[in-house]
């Protein structure tokens, strides 16, 4: 319970106001820990007095405030009693608790957290998507779980969440919800971003998470082989139900459309472009970039089977599609009946159009980032693979170059020669 403290008051040189009077500043130091705060009273510089620590003289103005400042000195020497009475640790933290009047009302966590949901929520289309919500909300729960988990209680205030803290709920992530690197990952980094908004607040003294250095690691993206995308396009299916799935499916393959980009296409979105084709003109749900899409003959031949759709005409839709949960798990059905092993999801059609659909035909990946309206070609790196059947293209094409050369110089060396 020992501890070293002093106080120290002074004038502030360095926070004059527009009269030119310097603010008076408290400092308390308890085991080498500095905590500083305003007295809110101000002084000329000619009337302070730095080896008393007060006003100079014996005016009505300066007794008044050499025994306001006396009082500061006894509010911090009756905290420390009251600290000792109570047998509570003599540290800064509680003492500036009880100076800023904050002891009584500790900042919990989770209210934070659902706070910061509830904006979210009220944002979605504005800035925001579903799909963020549906993280920070899993994120939530996840945390919750942890919290009784490892302490048994239900809620933690902020000032006790340390380095620790943060360590001990990426382990229980990974080690009981058996969360893979990647999603542990996402879900610390969605608690750090709540912990950012309470050190925007002023709420902690310090980032629990500055140490916290969770990487991602790449995860190869499954795409279907052109191979595999004609099979699917050209199946025949029986169900209605099955037939309008792989549509919509095929559609996104051939425009790198996101499943909620294309639940929100709407008629306006599609129109003539520079080339006096029909483009598809849409911001990403995402991220609000936009993207400029031609459309190719089979996404065309797809819009015009369904103008005519009744939920097409009634929502003035372009596709009547499906929940995202019933498209992928129809999906599967897709492929079984196809004989693909992979496990389609509708997240593999915007995969499929940047590997086998755009680059592997030669289309540069500076014209595939800015269709599927990524910010930087970095992004589009992620989604787009090289096939080896482009890297061998592109090898013999140069073998041919080279050859070519060989030959042109042997000449060159022959011609040479015989002039010699």
């Amino acid at each position: 319970m020992k501890a070293k403290i002093t106080l120290h008051i002074y004038a502030k040189t360095t926070k004059a106001n527009a009269a030119g009077q310097l603010p008076i500043y408290i400092r308390l130091t308890v085991d080498g820990q500095r905590f500083e705060f305003s007295s809110k009273k101000f002084i000329e510089k000619s009337k302070w007095s730095p080896e008393l620590s007060k006003m100079k003289g014996a005016s009505e103005g300066a007794r008044t405030l050499n025994n306001y400042l006396d009082l500061m000195k006894s509010k911090v020497f009756d905290i420390q009693m009251e600290l000792l009475h109570k047998n509570e640790d003599l540290s800064l933290e509680n003492f500036k608790s009880r100076i800023l009047g904050t002891h009584q009302r500790e900042r919990m966590l989770i209210p934070i957290f659902q706070n910061h949901n509830d904006k979210i929520e009220e944002l979605i289309g504005n800035g925001y998507a579903y799909g963020t919500l549906e993280r920070f909300k899993i994120s939530l729960k996840h945390l919750q779980e942890f919290i009784l988990w490892k302490y048994n209680i239900a809620d933690i205030s902020i000032n006790k969440i340390d380095y620790a803290f943060v360590t001990e709920f990426e382990f229980y992530l990974r080690s009981v919800k058996k969360c893979n690197n990647n999603t542990a990952v996402k879900y610390v980094r969605n608690f750090r971003k709540i912990i950012k908004i309470c050190l925007d607040n002023d709420w902690l003294d310090k980032n629990p998470c500055s140490r916290y250095e969770g990487k991602m690691k790449e995860v190869e993206r499954d795409f279907l082989t052109e191979e595999e995308l004609n099979r699917i396009y050209n199946k025949r299916f029986s169900s209605e139900r099955l037939t309008l799935v792989k549509d919509i499916f095929i559609f996104s393959c051939y425009t790198g459309l996101a499943y909620i980009d294309v639940k929100g296409l709407k008629k306006d979105h599609i129109a003539i472009g520079i080339d006096g084709e029909k483009w598809i003109f849409k911001n990403r749900q995402k991220t609000d970039t936009k993207s400029k899409i031609p459309v190719l003959p089979i996404a065309q031949e797809i819009i015009q089977k369904y103008a005519n759709h009744p939920k097409c005409l009634n929502e003035d839709s372009v596709l009547p599609i499906l929940t995202n949960q019933k498209m992928n798990a129809y999906l599967k059905e897709v492929g079984d009946l196809c004989d693909i092993s992979k496990e389609i999801t509708f997240h593999m059609a915007r995969h499929t159009f940047a590997t086998s659909v755009t680059l592997t035909n030669g289309v540069p990946i500076e014209t595939v980032s800015k269709m599927l309206g990524h910010k930087n070609i970095q992004t589009t790196q992620h989604y787009a693979k090289i096939l080896d059947k482009k890297v061998s293209e592109d090898m013999e094409l140069l073998k041919s170059k080279l050859g070519n050369f060989k030959q042109d110089r042997n000449v060159s060396d022959r011609t040479n020669s015989w002039n010699a």
